[in-house]
């Protein structure tokens, strides 16, 4: 079981450092925004931090 969490762990920093290099510190924030709306259960941060993120996504395709 630690050994899941470590992983996931990685894996959640390795994405935040992606977001982060991709699409700067609005990218970040959306990322923060989404993940406290998700821990939170709160369906209008999850709501906002995705739609900026989609909004960046679409942004720079």
């Amino acid at each position: 079981m630690p050994v899941l969490a470590i992983l996931i762990a990685a894996l959640a920093i390795g994405f935040e450092q992606l977001v982060q290099w991709k699409y700067g510190p609005m990218g970040i924030l959306a990322f923060v925004v989404l993940s406290i709306g998700l821990k939170a259960k709160n369906t209008m941060l999850s709501g906002v931090g995705a739609v900026v993120l989609v909004m960046l996504l679409a942004q720079s395709g």
